[in-house]
């Protein structure tokens, strides 16, 4: 880590390197491994002899290039590998995604409410409310786009507007019952 604003360009070749080296949970290998075939060395693993770097130097000249071009001709296989990997982790995204998000069904006429984002002003307000009032659904278009228009306007007319399931709300109806009574209980 730097203290200052000054040495940041004296540490972007380590956050390169380690941006480079890092194996991609998405894809499951290195970048540098799909691009160039082998795994990268980073500067640490030269002076301190590893395994795999005292391997490699022990090798002739021509035990060197055969290697190599082994791991040229199985690079494709890798790639497919990393393309499995790649469709697998996709699926998973899309079921964690689909536990968490419901789908809500719109009708026409329902009331709902919408949400009020940070950049608008009615937020900006110490003790805002999260919902805008209620609007009434009036066309549908797409399976997640709605004509709203609002339910009450101040000058009696109708703004129309499309708004995204994201942004919506169902509005609860409570419906208050009166019950008669008879005042004889009561005396």
């Amino acid at each position: 880590m730097i203290d200052n604003r000054r040495g940041w360009h004296e540490m972007l070749p380590y956050a390169l390197l380690g941006y480079r080296t890092t194996v991609r949970t998405s894809v499951g290998a290195t970048l540098y491994l799909l691009v160039y075939g082998t795994e990268a060395v980073i500067p640490a693993e030269v002076e301190i002899p590893l395994l795999r770097i005292i391997q490699e130097a022990e090798l002739g000249d021509a035990e060197w290039v055969r290697k190599r071009i082994d791991q040229l001709t199985l690079i494709d296989e890798k790639r497919m590998v990393v393309v499995c990997h790649g469709q697998l982790y996709r699926q998973r995204m899309i079921r964690a995604f689909h536990k968490k998000v419901r789908a809500r069904i719109f009708e026409n006429g329902q009331l709902v409410l919408k949400r009020i984002f940070p950049h608008q002003d009615e937020y900006k307000v110490k003790f805002a409310p999260n919902w805008q009032r209620p609007y009434m659904v009036r066309k549908y278009y797409l399976e997640v786009s709605w004509s709203c228009r609002r339910w009450t306007a101040p000058n009696g007319e109708t703004n129309q507007f499309r708004c995204c399931q994201e942004i919506l709300r169902v509005r609860f109806q409570f419906v208050f019952l009166s019950f008669p009574c008879n005042r004889s209980i009561f005396l």
